[in-house]
């Protein structure tokens, strides 16, 4: 399992590291960290040291009741980092986090690599036909409504099965515009409650028949920190449990905010999995 990202085939079957660079005020565990030149090249140069494959930038934050940022602030925080890394790192591989087709055009005419975006296309109809225009890879996930109202959102007849339909439906659309390549994320936190993020994991193995690359985003979230009553900064020990859970149940690449655990995580995975 293979996707092209400027020219060059990266192979999931070894699962990858996906290392969050937000550049946002308002992030719920990194916000207003990296806001310098100097603090944002030191820390993608840690990841890509410590083995993180791509590097997801975003300068919106969907965190649960974010503030909505227009599209010119949006493009205005992220592209100038974008030029930034590239200029430093020429080789990264950049992930955009955004849900905007104009910042994702933009931004791999910039020299980024994919795009990956918390709405499937749902929140941009030009989204889809832009992807397709630019040929990259395309994250989609599962999401109800925006991160200003998701958390109102949590009813369903069947939560796996919903999902899977709602990929089924999307990943179509996304192909009959020629989309290629095609990675899933079911949204861990996204428009599902505490109970529901569990259930997701317990039955993430169900995501295969999609036979599509699976990413699992679960890094210091919620799920993790209010079940062991503590914070999203001491949620790391947390996070590695649920990663290797979900290299376990089939995830292609982690989402992560701690890249040296993770790549460990994928490391020990990889060497039980070809015992």
């Amino acid at each position: 399992m293979t996707i092209n990202c400027k020219g060059q085939l990266i192979d999931l079957t070894t699962p990858k590291v996906m290392g969050v660079l937000n550049v946002t005020p308002d992030s719920f565990y990194d916000g207003g960290k990296y806001k310098d030149e100097t603090s944002i090249l030191k820390q993608v140069e840690q990841m890509l040291n410590e083995g993180a494959t791509f590097v997801d930038v975003g300068a919106y934050s969907s965190r649960p009741n974010a503030d909505h940022v227009c599209e010119n602030e949006e493009l205005q925080r992220i592209l100038p980092i974008v030029n930034l890394i590239l200029k430093h790192f020429p080789k990264a591989l950049l992930s955009i986090d955004t849900f905007r087709s104009t910042i994702a055009k933009q931004c791999i005419e910039a020299g980024a690599a994919l795009i990956n975006d918390i709405s499937a296309g749902k929140l941009d109809d030009i989204m889809l036909p832009t992807i397709a225009e630019l040929q990259v890879p395309y994250i989609m996930m599962h999401m109800r409504g925006t991160p200003q109202n998701m958390k109102s959102l949590t009813d369903y007849d069947n939560l796996v099965k919903d999902i899977l339909l709602y990929f089924s439906e999307r990943i179509k659309a996304a192909r009959d515009l020629g989309i290629i390549d095609v990675i899933i994320d079911p949204g861990f936190g996204f428009a599902k409650t505490l109970e529901q993020n569990f259930e997701i994991l317990n039955t993430l193995e169900l995501f295969k028949m999609i036979e599509k690359p699976l990413l699992v985003g679960v890094s210091r979230k919620s799920m993790i920190y209010k079940t062991l009553e503590t914070s999203a900064k001491e949620a790391l020990n947390g996070t590695t449990v649920l990663n290797t859970i979900g290299l376990q149940k089939g995830a292609s690449i982690l989402r992560v905010h701690d890249v040296k655990e993770a790549v460990e995580c994928v490391k020990l995975y990889d060497k039980l999995n070809k015992s």
